[in-house]
């Protein structure tokens, strides 16, 4: 009986010390929208020109996809339309003189060869982003 009351004691306290932690931890979560209230209007946040880069940009790693030398703010990219086809199919890359897409995007998830664009790798700027000319906000020790 006392290990009884001993288990459920230890129980109770251990519940209690968990819940003290989250609460404490609630108290130290700040939003990202710093103090203002939910009903407050943010500041929207300045736009930054998107870089060009005649030749594309060097690489940081080996296997990093290429950055957009670029600007794509009048691309479209949707579940129906993918305007960076226009210059990087197959069809039309030799023309508009553009990188082709890699074979890469030929793949399905098993290794097997499709005759077109694999939908996993449709939505191009997942992997491949633009640049702009900002301040890095945080200092970059990668590779180092």
């Amino acid at each position: 009986m006392k290990k009884h009351i001993l288990t459920i004691l230890t129980g109770a306290l251990v519940l209690l010390a968990s819940v003290s932690a989250t609460v404490v931890a609630a108290e130290a979560v700040e939003s990202l929208r710093g103090g203002l209230s939910i009903e407050e209007q943010n500041q929207s946040f300045e736009l930054k020109r998107q870089m060009t880069a005649a030749g594309g940009f060097d690489r940081g790693w080996k296997q990093q996809p290429p950055l957009v030398p670029h600007k794509v703010d009048n691309d479209r990219i949707s579940v129906r339309e993918n305007t960076c086809l226009r210059c990087h199919s197959e069809k039309n890359f030799e023309k508009e003189k553009a990188p082709r897409i890699g074979d890469s995007h030929y793949l399905d998830r098993d290794g097997n060869k499709l005759d077109t664009l694999s939908s996993r790798r449709w939505f191009c700027t997942q992997c491949h982003v633009p640049q702009v000319d900002a301040a890095p906000l945080v200092e970059n020790t990668f590779g180092r």
